[in-house]
């Protein structure tokens, strides 16, 4: 008899969906777990309480990118510009979550938003407008253009050597899509630079200390994961680590 497939948990996104309120979750992201061998547990959120039993049930989680930011008060900032959607519901469950999950060594990818969340949620910061600090790029997407350009590479990133991105891609240099507003100010303290956009924005980091898979990426590999043989080896590498942590739970 086959195992089952590793499950997979996605917290979600809040939103108004005229005057009711919803929990959501990206098709794309849901598909890229798929496409990792798993089955994804969409989450809507979890009390501390709950922690415990939530991670003694997933074999690993997986942050989504979001139109959403951070709430900047969660590094001690005020909010830059109060037009962009926050999303405080995910930040008081995902935050206190991530440094539990990693201490455990669950298999862990985080994607844009989540991995903003990631570095908020070990003790580092973000700029708000990345476009607004002198020497760096825009790195949005542009405005009111269809999503196979707003999705299209947008620049080349350098894969640091020694990592976890570079073992798995065997290659120093890569192209990316680009759809952020903010990015990593100050990298948390542990964390491991693996990729660098031209300006010299962190696109990857890794918690080198963390005992199982771990990676975090700036941009969106979920986009049409499965013709992107960069996004596939991510995926599969994550979708192994979840699988090995599933045959090792169901000993």
């Amino acid at each position: 008899m086959n195992s089952p497939k590793p499950i997979v948990i996605v917290p979600a996104c809040n939103r108004r969906v005229g005057q009711h309120p919803f929990h959501i979750a990206g098709k794309k992201y849901i598909d890229a777990v798929r496409l990792a061998g798993c089955l994804p547990l969409v989450v809507p959120g979890a009390e501390p309480e709950d922690f415990d039993a939530l991670l003694d049930a997933a074999d690993g989680l997986l942050l989504t990118g979001s139109p959403s930011n951070v709430h900047p008060s969660h590094f001690e900032e005020a909010v830059h510009d109060a037009s962009l959607p926050l999303d405080p519901e995910r930040d008081a469950w995902t935050l206190p979550l991530i440094p539990k999950a990693l201490e455990r060594g669950l298999p862990f990818f985080a994607i844009c938003r989540g991995a903003q969340e990631t570095n908020v949620a070990l003790g580092g910061s973000l700029h708000q407008a990345v476009h607004e600090v002198e020497g760096h790029l825009d790195h949005r997407d542009p405005d009111d253009e269809p999503l196979d350009v707003k999705y299209a590479p947008a620049h080349s990133v350098d894969v640091m050597p020694g990592g976890v991105l570079a073992r798995l891609l065997q290659r120093d240099r890569i192209q990316v899509n680009s759809l952020h507003g903010q990015a990593v100010n100050r990298l948390a303290p542990g964390l491991r630079v693996e990729a660098r956009a031209p300006d010299g924005v962190i696109e990857a980091f890794s918690k080198p200390d963390s005992p199982g898979f771990n990676l975090a990426v700036q941009w969106h590999p979920e986009w049409q994961a499965a013709s992107n043989p960069v996004s596939m080896a991510m995926l599969s590498a994550f979708g192994a680590a979840c699988a090995a942590r599933r045959d090792q739970r169901n000993r």
